[in-house]
């Protein structure tokens, strides 16, 4: 079986500043072909999400992991201890279970907290599977054309 195909036989390793363009270039694949329906045509904001990428990845709050293959990176998660503040997975890996598997690596470093695109259903899909609901809070995406985003939280043991 194949790394991809076998998340829990695949290698996490922390991000380092190096890995800032390979960051935002798997967050911009993720994003144009999961949310088409949200950003359509629209310029991807390149320059914006790599400074975004090298902040978190300066932050000693924000731990990034990532997994990588021979073409670059196929799966990141960015948490900060409460709250997941990224995951993506490249679309061809989609249904691998990795992103299953970084949104465990954050729950058990402490995410509580999250905010997801109101219109990302596969994602929100996700979140709701692992017993995380909406807390009612939204908020606007500070991408144009500006979407709503919707809080989420893991919900406290009975």
């Amino acid at each position: 079986m194949t790394a991809d195909r076998a998340p829990d036989r695949v290698v996490w390793r922390r991000a380092t500043a190096d890995d800032a363009v390979a960051l935002r270039d798997l967050e911009r694949i993720a994003s144009r072909t999961g949310l088409a329906h949200v950003f359509g045509d629209l310029p991807y904001p390149d320059d914006d999400v790599l400074a975004r990428w090298v902040l978190l990845l300066d932050d000693p709050e924000v731990v990034v992991e990532v997994v990588g293959d021979q073409q670059g990176l196929i799966a990141l998660a960015a948490h900060d201890g409460s709250s997941l503040r990224h995951l993506a997975v490249r679309p061809d890996h989609w249904g691998s279970g990795l992103g299953r598997a970084g949104f465990a690596r954050a729950e058990a470093a402490g995410a509580r907290r999250l905010w997801v695109l109101q219109a990302n259903a596969r994602a929100r899909a996700l979140y709701d599977s692992r017993g995380w609901s909406p807390t009612g809070v939204v908020q606007e995406c500070p991408w144009p054309p500006y979407p709503t985003e919707v809080e989420y939280a893991a919900q406290a043991p009975s």
